[in-house]
């Protein structure tokens, strides 16, 4: 049987194949197919396919009855063209794994290989290979078609590398780790006119100009200095030419939080703000505001199962307790308001950063996630 660093090399190979062939949000069917080939040549037989489109989820026993728990990992790229220098380079013009999701999913499958191997805990481990976590909210859809309600998993554990975080270091939260992400869309409309003759027109440009700068009271005025809120707008678009005021414009962005009553403030203030200043010039706006991940927020007992574990692998002085959450986001979100559970970091070293098309996900870190994945199970489900 493998010891979980002679798996090393053969993750490697994996983490390099899948990152050659980058496939997005439900479109995995590759990445998924070759998940299912290496679950069954690890003896692996019970896997669903039906939670979602595109993901895979293995079940692994252990050698006496227990409880059952999750190990999640993500599997799709994103739309990005590569600008790496590397024998794996992306075969898919456009698409890349610029997130690490390669990586994630190596790590998970040499996690199931060795559990397959290493039936020493009293339990069930669930696999979770989850699609689309860059936008579509692959793991909404998991929940949503009733992975928890099919399955009694009692927690659920995720992982996520973090280039410029120090190496095999781990960072782990009591609560918040990642922020809530919303979008918005703000059409406003008015009347077209000559350029030459702005006063026969309502001027959408100065009135989506003017709700931009409103909107950014909302973090200044609006929200209590001691909670965290972030309001970007991403887009801009309206008119065609030079000599034509255009009689729409729409503005777009995104809304970052941790608690849901700080949404509600946002998203109130949002639309007040932009129909307020619409009317101000006589024109008109209609908001559009979309909640899409809720607040990724660990379980202090997960979490608190997560240090162990970490510090087993990696020892006491390379793990960080409650750091500083992000303000970005993660789907994996969705499915702690299912289960019980804990996300954390893995730091990765210097690098390009996340969404960069020069990133590449560093191999030295496989070999530290499946110790980590592994002493979680033997932390939850004990072992011998």
């Amino acid at each position: 049987m493998d010891s979980i660093t002679q798996l090393k090399n053969e993750m490697i190979s994996w983490r390099h194949y899948i990152h050659s062939h980058p496939e997005t949000a439900f479109e995995e069917t590759n990445t998924t197919q070759f998940i299912i080939e290496k679950l069954k040549s690890f003896g692996i037989s019970e896997l669903y396919t039906d939670f979602a489109p595109t993901g895979v989820v293995g079940i692994i026993k252990g050698n006496k009855e227990g409880r059952m728990i999750a190990l999640r990992a993500d599997i799709d790229a994103l739309d990005i063209t590569e600008e790496n220098n590397i024998d794996y380079c992306s075969t898919i013009h456009g698409k890349m794994h610029a997130c690490g999701h390669d990586g994630h999913t190596a790590t998970l499958l040499g996690t199931a290989k060795y559990l397959s191997q290493h039936r020493d805990f009293s339990g069930t481990v669930v696999v979770i290979f989850q699609p689309a976590e860059e936008n579509e909210g692959g793991g909404r859809v998991m929940a949503e078609n009733g992975l928890f309600d099919k399955l009694p998993i009692e927690a659920v554990y995720g992982i996520h590398n973090q280039p410029n975080m120090a190496l095999n270091h781990f960072y782990i939260n009591h609560g918040a780790i990642m922020a809530s992400y919303d979008v918005f869309e703000i059409t406003v409309t008015g009347v077209g006119a000559h350029a030459a003759a702005p006063h026969l027109g309502k001027d959408t440009i100065l009135t989506a100009t003017q709700i931009v700068n409103g909107l950014q009271s909302i973090v200044s005025r609006n929200a209590d200095p001691l909670s965290s809120l972030v309001v970007s707008v991403t887009q801009i678009h309206s008119g065609d030419t030079w000599n034509v005021l255009p009689q729409q414009a729409v503005i777009r962005g995104t809304v970052r939080a941790f608690s849901s009553d700080v949404q509600d403030m946002a998203e109130s203030r949002i639309k007040q703000i932009a129909q307020g200043i619409a009317s101000t010039f006589d024109a008109k706006a209609q908001v559009n505001y979309q909640r899409r991940y809720p607040a990724t927020i660990n379980y202090a007992k997960q979490a608190d199962i997560a240090i162990i574990a970490a510090r087993k692998v990696v020892g006491d002085n390379n793990v960080t307790i409650d750091p500083p959450p992000s303000m970005g986001s993660e789907d994996f979100a969705f499915m702690l308001q299912k289960v019980p559970g804990a996300y954390v970091w893995l730091g990765a070293g210097q690098g390009a950063n996340l969404h960069n098309p020069a990133y590449n996900f560093n191999d030295d870190l496989l070999t530290t996630g499946v110790n980590y994945f592994v002493q979680i199970v033997y932390q939850e489900l004990g072992k011998g």
